[in-house]
């Protein structure tokens, strides 16, 4: 079971470390809903993100009830067919040396905290099948940027910036996230539902909630690379 004392309440003051520290990714969420007024106030401190020039590309479709679940529907029911992937952000093919060792360490926790046998075969689709209906979260937050300037990489960049915020806002708020690619797979069918302007490109989806403390993966921390494994200083007396 997770830590519930680890986890924030509604109106607790907390530092900026205690946010970024005890943070982690929710893939289990109550059904309670989330009220519109505190996404709003979420979304609204998440754009304090630095962009490239204060262009602020982003833009916010927070879907919720029925047309979520149409959603769901459509991109399982799309993926289980077989329909190719037509995400709109740029992919880089599978992981390979360390960067596959961390997505399978980080896979085997989820499974192990799941009771997911190597090989369940059935556990290991229905996993997947969660992440295709963005975890039954409440709301899901498909973050877009603007049409305008596709093809490079600074608005994908400030859409990322602005999503961490929007985890981070989140958390302190007593809110759980998780940023799921799966949730927009299929982008036919969140462009439809969602509603989104043919003007926007879609970036990332955010399933968000309250989180169910009795979901065992919700327990996870993943592991992360030290410091001096991802620091390089340059013209600094040695210590």
């Amino acid at each position: 079971m997770a830590d519930d004392a680890a986890r924030p309440r509604v109106g607790t003051a907390l530092t900026y470390d205690d946010v970024v520290l005890g943070r982690r990714s929710i893939r289990g969420y109550k059904r309670e809903p989330v009220p519109k007024a505190l996404i709003r106030e979420v979304i609204e401190v998440a754009m304090r993100a630095p962009s490239s020039l204060n262009t602020q590309p982003w833009n916010f479709y927070v879907v919720s009830g029925e047309p979520l679940d149409r959603i769901r529907k459509g991109n399982t029911e799309r993926n289980l067919a077989g329909v190719p992937d037509s995400r709109e952000f740029r992919g880089h093919g599978a992981y390979v040396g360390e960067h596959r060792e961390r997505q399978v360490e980080i896979a085997k926790q989820l499974f192990g905290a799941m009771g997911i046998a190597r090989e369940d075969k059935a556990g290991r689709q229905d996993w997947v099948l969660r992440g295709f209906r963005q975890f039954d979260a409440p709301v899901s937050v498909v973050v877009t940027f603007d049409r305008s300037i596709h093809g490079g990489d600074i608005g994908p960049f400030d859409c990322g910036a602005v999503t961490n915020a929007l985890v981070n806002a989140a958390w302190s708020r007593g809110l759980g996230c998780v940023i799921n690619s799966q949730g927009i797979m299929q982008s036919p069918v969140v462009r439809e539902h969602a509603g989104i302007a043919d003007d926007q490109v879609i970036m990332i989806c955010v399933a968000m909630g309250w989180p169910d403390d009795s979901f065992p993966a919700n327990a996870v921390v993943s592991r992360r690379k030290s410091v001096d494994g991802a620091v390089t200083f340059v013209g600094f007396d040695e210590d």
